[in-house]
């Protein structure tokens, strides 16, 4: 049995409500860029400590998102699941969507969009950031060819390599997203190398958890069926994924731990930093760890589409939470200028940070997310990126 892939018909007023709704939010977005390079970023929450502020935390969640939505079609190609073939597509789309919302939002925040053609062409190899714009566009074009093999029949022979290029690329993404932080050796919260490995992992939860959203929510809008055994693999992965990323946490914080100049940063996050401590307990440890792992453990979890669409949301929740923590609780605790020593400045030395997101700074990251979704949305209209059939009797067939 072969599973064709339909465009959807993209005619229902819900189709376009949601349309309508990215596009506002999108355009919100654009208008709150007009006022931060209008006004300056005196107008957001940051200051001359912490330099990156909520528009990163969007953009760096979503980029590790886009690593990780490309776990359906790399299972498919790369480790033979030929069941997860029809996927294949959706999730290619859905990776290159959530990197173009993720470097928009990058760019746009950075204070001159303008003159990003000076960064694409000139570079210092020493800094992990040059390095980034490699990944990145190597990342788009790796998956691009990867998506034209899977889409384009005479091509299909190619796509196992393909598919091996860009799951070997997406690992040297999310390495070189974590490495932006391990490779800061001045503040006490980065300079880890265990940074890079917990990017990768965290990628795997954050990209799966938003890959089952859109395919729960595409599905439902077309009216067609979802597989119970499907749903129950991908809540098993998801189980795997998110256990892996905790145990990645855990291992960072216990090195931490072992080395004394890193105690104050531990007992500021784990203890004593009021805002970025709940965060980290209740937001990215409980509600977005403990709690789906709670939901996802239940025998007959492929019937209970609630708990696979809340635990995907609350992984989505708790990863943003990890994100505010690791980028924005990292720069508020203070630099330690000279260890073992008292520093007292009118800079504000060994001072917490303070930091409150503004109105502009929610719109932009908001308007990243709304530029993926807008993407996915118009391609799924467009072009035949969704199976016409996965109820389990179909994939087992195209198994077969």
């Amino acid at each position: 049995m072969k599973i064709m892939l339909r465009e959807l018909q993209g005619s229902s007023p819900g189709y376009y409500a949601l349309l309508a709704a990215l596009a506002l939010v999108t355009l919100l977005g654009l208008g709150a860029v007009w006022v931060m390079e209008h006004q300056g970023h005196i107008v957001t929450g940051m200051n001359n400590q912490i330099v990156w502020g909520l528009p990163h935390v969007f953009a760096v969640f979503l980029v590790v998102a886009a690593s990780g939505a490309l776990n359906v079609a790399s299972m498919a190609s790369v480790f033979g699941k030929t069941e997860l073939k029809p996927l294949a597509p959706l999730s290619a789309l859905l990776a290159l969507a959530l990197l173009l919302g993720g470097l928009t939002v990058l760019m746009l925040d950075l204070g001159r969009p303008d003159r990003l053609i000076v960064a694409m062409t000139h570079f210092n190899f020493k800094s992990i950031f040059a390095l980034n714009i490699f990944l990145y566009s190597g990342f788009m074009g790796f998956v691009i060819a990867y998506l034209w093999t899977m889409m384009e029949r005479g091509m299909n022979r190619y796509t196992p390599l393909a598919g091996l290029f860009a799951f070997v690329w997406r690992l040297a993404l999310t390495t070189g997203t974590g490495s932006i932080f391990g490779f800061l050796v001045a503040r006490q919260a980065y300079d880890s190398a265990l940074l890079a490995p917990l990017f990768v992992a965290l990628s795997l939860s954050y990209g799966l958890a938003v890959f089952v959203l859109v395919l729960m929510l595409a599905c439902q809008g077309s009216g067609r069926a979802l597989g119970d055994a499907l749903m129950a693999r991908f809540a098993r992965l998801q189980l795997i994924f998110i256990a892996a990323g905790l145990y990645f946490v855990l291992v960072y914080h216990l090195t931490n731990l072992y080395f004394t100049k890193h105690h104050d940063f531990e007992r500021f996050i784990l203890l004593e930093g009021g805002l970025y401590t709940a965060l980290f307990w209740l937001g990215q440890v409980l509600l977005g760890g403990l709690l789906p792992m709670l939901l996802l453990r239940h025998p007959h979890i492929g019937q209970l589409r609630g708990r696979i669409a809340a635990s995907a949301a609350l992984v989505v929740g708790g990863g943003f939470a990890q994100m505010y923590v690791t980028i924005i609780g990292g720069q508020a605790f203070p630099i330690v200028m000279f260890p073992g020593r008292q520093v007292s400045s009118s800079f504000f030395d060994g001072v917490v940070g303070s930091y409150a997101p503004s109105l502009p700074e929610w719109l932009l990251g908001l308007g990243g997310v709304a530029i993926a979704g807008l993407i996915v949305l118009l391609a799924l209209k467009l072009m035949g990126f969704l199976p016409e059939r996965l109820d389990d009797a179909a994939l087992q067939g195209s198994k077969a």
